[in-house]
């Protein structure tokens, strides 16, 4: 299937409703804008705009981001601040949003997703196992590893 072709003056009202429709980064604006087919200093131009109308805030992206997976998928910061590289998010960008995350919350969270481990874990005997299980699974959900060994230590 051939991808649609848009001039730029068709793809800013697309790339608007695009951005409008929910907080997107840099780079997802600018693969979008790629698939319509233009050029890099058409892509540029429109980018630009979409800055000056306050359609993309990267800041607000990753606060947004950042948000919603800490809430809603219990990610740790870890994982939140790598998904959000892999996003060409900038560090700056990136730390502020970390920031936005309220502390009492996020241990509240991992002890949750601690505890939820150790319950699905209460079978297994071997006390080195199921601390290797739950380290394994909080630092895979992107939790810091040095509040994993204190956590561990309770254990």
């Amino acid at each position: 299937m051939n991808p649609q072709k848009f001039t730029p003056l068709q793809s800013l009202p697309q790339a608007k409703h695009y951005c409008a429709y929910q907080e997107r980064c840099h780079s997802e604006v600018k693969d979008k804008l790629y698939g319509f087919g233009l050029n890099k200093n058409e892509v540029e131009q429109i980018i630009s705009t979409l800055i000056e109308e306050n359609y993309l805030n990267e800041e607000r992206f990753a606060i947004q981001y950042a948000g919603g997976h800490f809430r809603s998928k219990k990610w740790g910061k870890v994982k939140i601040a790598y998904a959000l590289k892999q996003k060409q998010v900038s560090a700056y960008c990136i730390k502020k949003a970390l920031q936005q995350i309220n502390d009492e919350d996020y241990f509240k969270t991992m002890q949750k997703v601690f505890d939820d481990k150790l319950k699905a874990l209460k079978s297994e005997k071997n006390i080195f196992i199921k601390k290797r299980k739950l380290q394994d699974h909080l630092m895979q959900r992107g939790f810091e590893n040095d509040l994993i060994r204190d956590l561990l230590k309770e254990l």
